[in-house]
C-alpha cells in the first residue's frame, strides 16, 4: 500500500523498438534480445548454452546472427536490440560459423545423449564432425565407480578425458559429453541454488567442471538439488535410473509418458514433470515456466520418488 500523502511510485514502461529480421520488421519491448526478437517472430535459432532462467554467458557461439554494420557475428542471446537493427539468421556466413561450431563439438565430445534439437541441426547444418579426425577417445569406464573423485583423469594433456563419476545414488557424471556451456555452474550459482558446490577449473584442453578442491559430490558443498542435472543440455549429468536404463539399452522415450503434478513433500507448491517408462518413474523434471520453480527444485522433489514404487 501507498502511505497516505505520497506520491504513487510511477511504473517504467518500455517503449517498443522496431527491428529488421530476414527482411520482415519486427517490434519488440526495449531490452529484449535478438534471440527473443527472432522467437518472437517464429524464426528457430539453435542454442546450447542459453537457458530462459539463466543469464546469457556467449560461450556455446551456435546462436550467431549477421548484424548489418558489425564486422563479426554477434551471439544473439545477449545482444539487445536497438532501433533500427538489420539482422540476418541464415546467411552463409551464419550457416557456415554455426556448422564450424557444431562440428567442433561433435569431434571433441560424445553428443550421442544430446537433445534431439542437437542432432537434428547436426544434419540440417550439414555438420561434419568426422572432417576433423576420429572422434575424441571415450572416458575410461572402468574406473566408473563409486569413490571417483573429480581429480582422477585420463589420457594425454591435449585429449584429456575425466572417467565416468558415480559417487553417490541420485546423478551420474560423464564429462565426455560436456561442452563446457557453463549451465550447470550457473544453475549451482547465483543465478537459482546459491550452493556454488562446481566452477570450472583448469585452463585451456584442461578446462573442465569441477567441485571445490577435486573432491566428491558427497564430500563438497553439493546438496543434491538437481538443478544442475536439469538445465544440462548433453547428458553429462544424468539421473542414475536414466543412465542405468541407457546402459542396458532399455531407455526408450517413445515408450514414457510425463505426467504433471505438485510436489507432495511441503507446501511451496513446486510442479514436476514425471518421466514414466512401464510404469515407473525414471526420471523428474520441472517446468521452466512456473511461477515458483522456473524449472528449480529441492533434493526431495527431483529425486524422492522412489516412495512412489516401492524402492524407498
Amino acid at each position: 500500500m501507498t502511505p497516505a500523502g505520497s506520491a504513487p511510485t510511477p511504473v517504467a514502461l518500455r517503449r517498443a523498438v522496431e527491428l529488421e529480421i530476414d527482411g520482415a520488421p519486427v517490434t519488440v519491448p526495449e531490452g529484449s534480445t535478438i534471440l527473443q526478437a527472432c522467437r518472437a517472430r517464429g524464426i528457430e535459432v539453435p542454442t546450447l548454452c542459453y537457458l530462459e532462467t539463466l543469464a546469457p554467458v556467449n560461450v556455446c557461439r551456435v546462436c550467431v546472427v549477421e548484424l548489418e554494420g558489425s564486422r563479426p557475428l554477434v551471439p544473439s542471446c545477449s545482444r539487445p536490440v536497438a532501433p533500427g537493427m538489420v539482422v540476418r539468421t541464415a546467411s552463409e556466413r551464419v550457416r557456415t560459423s554455426r556448422r564450424m561450431v557444431l562440428e567442433l563439438l561433435a569431434s571433441s565430445v560424445d553428443l550421442s545423449t544430446a537433445g534431439s534439437d542437437v542432432r537434428r541441426w547436426i544434419e540440417e547444418y550439414g555438420a561434419r564432425p568426422e572432417r576433423y579426425g576420429p572422434p575424441a577417445p571415450p572416458a575410461d569406464r572402468d574406473h566408473a565407480r563409486a569413490g571417483d573423485h573429480d581429480g582422477a583423469e585420463v589420457g594425454t594433456a591435449a585429449t584429456v578425458t575425466q572417467p565416468v563419476k558415480r559417487d553417490n545414488d541420485q546423478y551420474v557424471r560423464d564429462y565426455a559429453k560436456c561442452i563446457l556451456c557453463y549451465k550447470c555452474v550457473e544453475a549451482c550459482g547465483e543465478e537459482a541454488q546459491n550452493t556454488f558446490a562446481i566452477a570450472v577449473a583448469g585452463r585451456g584442453f584442461d578446462a573442465r567442471i569441477s567441485t571445490e578442491f577435486d573432491v566428491a559430490l558427497p564430500d563438497s558443498a553439493c546438496v543434491f538439488c538437481g538443478n544442475c542435472v536439469g538445465v544440462c543440455p548433453t547428458g553429462a549429468l544424468m539421473f542414475v535410473s536414466e543412465h542405468d536404463l541407457r546402459s542396458r539399452g532399455e531407455w526408450d522415450e517413445s515408450r514414457q509418458e510425463v505426467t504433471r503434478t505438485v510436489c507432495p513433500y511441503c507446501g511451496v507448491g513446486c510442479n514436476l514433470d514425471l518421466h514414466v517408462q512401464d510404469n515407473r518413474i525414471v526420471k523428474v523434471t520441472s517446468p521452466l515456466d512456473h511461477d515458483v520453480t522456473k524449472g528449480n527444485l529441492c533434493v526431495k522433489g527431483r529425486f524422492g520418488f522412489e516412495f512412489a514404487q516401492g524402492d524407498g
